[in-house]
């Protein structure tokens, strides 16, 4: 054998030897990291941004479904594999989360705790499990209410944003504007999306909703829960819902095709509302405030499980993705409320307007009223018991069980779904 061929050899075996040492994934050199979302968080641009000053991390983002991506995330928090390397969690499922604290890594340790003045102090709060640091604050889920300006219109009702609220100070209100709505509204148009969706807008406002502060269900004694599920159930009953649920292929298309008039909007809902609708909704659609004023539902958290490999970066990631100025490009983009203080009492945040929402003011709408929202309480099992909620009112939609036996069944069906763990 040649000395340059022995030379040649010695030196693949060399390569060989750093390619396989480096702990490296994709392209030599490089960390791949995986950033899993559900909806729209406005971070396709921010990531590029971040790839260009963090050379030699490439990020993959994965984005499904609200329910499939808690469900995945759920699932491989209990296998101890296929966990992304940061993840988006909603704050329906964080106190089953903080149960499992261990699963996911202690951000305490890259410095998360001297960060805490960056957001409002509840929002911090909730990404704490114990002493440990799980979570790093995302957007909040300021209420507003989404309206077709068109279509209410077409019924007769004013279409001013200013006089739009006038009409529902109340959600008792807002179920007398559906029943006007209907009386004069165009051939299949409904006035809401779902029950579901106004039920949930309506306990966003309440201080808990299925659990009282020590853990114990109590849905079937909070009348105030009641109300709203009656209320919300009425809606239903009497046809004033398109029986579609955000999140849905369904639902976009009712939105697209112009058959709802209202949709119960957080801030997060309108990246949802302008894709669904898309360039024909451009100018139709309008905010004004919500009945009751304002309430907090939704808003998310970053966190990291613990299986990644790359921890450090995988934090990297997450915390310049939650800091103030890439919030600020969040809610600039999306709408997305930051929980960030400093972004959210910005005169340049507080005075923006949306084009898409007919020139809406979205900064005095939702930035303005952000220092108010408090989280409702949720319960540890909060996501097992919810959804039982929200099938119950579809029954109602559909024709199959009446107000009050669909309450009932709800309790109950929360109840078994607590025993069966």
């Amino acid at each position: 054998m040649s000395a340059p061929l022995r030379i040649s050899r010695l030196a693949a075996a060399l390569l060989l030897v750093l390619v396989l040492s480096c702990g490296c994934s994709g392209e030599s050199g490089t960390i791949r990291l995986t950033l899993a979302t559900f909806g729209e968080f406005g971070y396709r641009e921010l990531v590029e941004t971040f790839e260009r000053e963090n050379p030699g991390i490439t990020v993959v983002t994965r984005v499904t479904d609200f329910d499939s991506h808690h469900k995945a995330l759920a699932t491989a928090l209990g296998t101890g594999r296929g966990a992304p390397d940061v993840v988006a969690i909603e704050e329906q499922y964080l106190p089953s989360m903080r149960q499992a604290a261990d699963k996911f890594v202690d951000l305490s340790t890259f410095g998360a705790d001297k960060l805490r003045s960056r957001w409002a102090e509840w929002k911090w709060a909730g990404g704490l499990a114990g002493d440990r640091v799980i979570g790093l604050g995302t957007d909040m889920g300021g209420l507003a209410m989404c309206y077709r300006r068109d279509l209410f219109a077409a019924a007769g009702l004013p279409t001013d944003r200013e006089a739009v609220a006038r009409l529902w100070p109340t959600w008792r209100a807002f179920a007398g504007v559906a029943e006007q709505f209907a009386a004069s509204a165009p051939d299949g148009v409904h006035f809401t999306d779902s029950a579901a969706n106004v039920f949930q807008s309506m306990v966003s406002q309440l201080d808990h909703n299925y659990f009282a502060t020590d853990g114990s269900y109590v849905a079937g004694r909070n009348e105030r829960l009641k109300q709203a599920f009656t209320l919300a159930g009425l809606l239903g009953a009497r046809g004033h819902t398109a029986k579609v649920q955000p999140f849905t292929q369904e639902w976009s298309t009712a939105i697209r095709s112009g058959k709802v008039a209202t949709v119960s909007c957080p801030s997060w809902m309108l990246a949802l509302i302008r894709n669904a609708a898309g360039p024909h909704g451009e100018g139709r659609w309008d905010i004004a405030t919500v009945p009751g004023g304002t309430g907090n539902r939704g808003g998310s958290y970053l966190a990291i499980p613990a299986q990644t490999k790359h921890a450090r970066q995988a934090y990297r990631l997450a915390e310049w993705l939650t800091a103030p100025e890439q919030q600020r490009r969040s809610f600039l983009t999306t709408g997305l409320l930051p929980s960030c203080p400093e972004v959210y009492r910005d005169p340049a945040i507080r005075s923006r307007r949306d084009e898409y929402f007919s020139n809406a003011p979205v900064g005095k709408i939702y930035a303005a009223a952000a220092d108010k929202l408090r989280p409702t309480f949720r319960g540890v099992d909060d996501a097992k018991v919810r959804p039982r909620f929200d099938a119950a009112l579809g029954r109602i939609e559909e024709g199959t069980l009446g107000v009050p036996e669909a309450f009932r069944e709800a309790v109950e069906q929360g109840r078994e779904a607590l025993e069966g763990g």
